[in-house]
């Protein structure tokens, strides 16, 4: 039988509200009757390709952008009309945005001086912020002489010194290399988590989406193609969008669907559930299998990744992940005869296509 979706946990009212959101630019319609609640204190991503609308969504909320139709409420204040410096949000640019001249101290100082904050004050508070991102060691030094990561650090603690009800963070790792960015991902959600302000953070990796967040809201083509917790999005994809996007997927329908799984629908499977073994295994009632020969193999450092073809010939991905290998291990090569299975449960339907 194919697993069916869980409903994703939905929240009564939301910190930040957005009601029949419209933007448009023109004859582009960026952002399209748009619904959508985020409570206090979570960590929410809007994840999707460039162009899906996620960064409008970002700028409505900031006040960058003036939405063409609906309502932004925060913290149950409508906000829709209101100016960038009336509403309670900062946000986190991914090019840091710190005056150069100024010492780390002075940068996150700077939006407290602005509000008339005394001098006493703005230190003990600009002093704490730094604190709290782990950084007081280097508060006196320039932002050119901090690395990339120090100086998102920073910026990050600029914005949470404002005591923010939301902090809006506009794919503030995207310049980052990949071990910096996981090492800022952690950092993020340790911050977050202490903070326990509202964080809504728009990226493009799905792989960072998953691993920070709450919920996630999957974008495409100026609408939320599935809002729900990183598991749901993932394991029970509502559309083959979604299932496509976040990380490889063995999608397949008609015959090609009936031929392998027994169904004629739309129907997903994550590569990690297809398991390879050598020609001739046993099976059980709770798998199925078939017969394959080994097309590819590509190995990803911490997997590898192997294409096989189906006597039908029906192509599947299946990822086998590099753990501790038994001393007798043999891999496959392109051209062997293998066994791919799966769990029956392992397979999903996509209800929407």
């Amino acid at each position: 039988m194919l697993s069916k979706k869980n409903s994703s946990s939905e929240h009564e009212s939301g910190f930040v509200s957005l009601r029949d959101l419209n933007k448009s630019f023109g004859d582009i319609h960026a952002v399209a009757n748009l619904n959508l609640d985020v409570a206090q204190g979570e960590f929410f991503s809007m994840l999707g390709p460039s162009g899906s609308g996620k960064t409008t969504v970002l700028r409505l909320i900031a006040g960058f952008e003036t939405a063409t139709t609906g309502s932004i409420t925060i913290d149950g204040e409508d906000v829709t009309d209101s100016a960038p410096f009336d509403r309670t949000v900062n946000t986190v640019f991914q090019d840091y945005a710190l005056f150069p001249h100024m010492s780390i101290q002075e940068n996150v100082e700077y939006g407290l001086r602005a509000k008339k904050v005394s001098k006493p004050d703005r230190s003990q508070l600009a002093s704490e912020a730094i604190e709290s991102v782990k950084l007081s060691h280097l508060a006196e030094r320039k932002p050119h002489q901090l690395s990339g990561g120090q100086r998102q650090r920073i910026a990050l603690a600029r914005a949470l010194v404002m005591r923010p009800k939301v902090l809006l963070l506009d794919e503030p790792l995207g310049a980052l290399d990949k071990q910096l960015r996981e090492e800022m991902q952690s950092e993020l959600k340790r911050i977050q988590r202490q903070s326990g302000i509202t964080f809504i953070f728009v990226t493009h990796d799905q792989d960072e989406a998953m691993r920070m967040s709450d919920r996630i809201a999957v974008f495409n083509m100026g609408k939320i193609e599935q809002l729900g917790t990183p598991q749901q999005v993932y394991e029970t994809p509502d559309t083959a969008f979604v299932a496509g996007f976040l990380g490889s997927s063995n999608l397949l329908e008609g015959e090609k669907a009936y031929a392998l799984f027994g169904v004629s629908e739309l129907v997903n499977i994550r590569p990690e559930r297809v398991t390879l073994s050598g020609a001739g295994s046993s099976d059980d009632k709770s798998h199925r299998s078939v017969p394959a020969v080994v097309k590819d193999v590509s190995y990803i450092g911490s997997s590898t990744m192997y294409v096989v073809e189906s006597e039908g010939g029906v192509r599947l991905t299946s990822l086998r992940l590099n753990q501790e290998l038994p001393a007798d291990f043999v891999d496959f090569a392109p051209g062997d005869k293998v066994v791919a299975r799966w769990q029956k449960s392992h397979v999903a339907a996509i209800p929407n296509k």
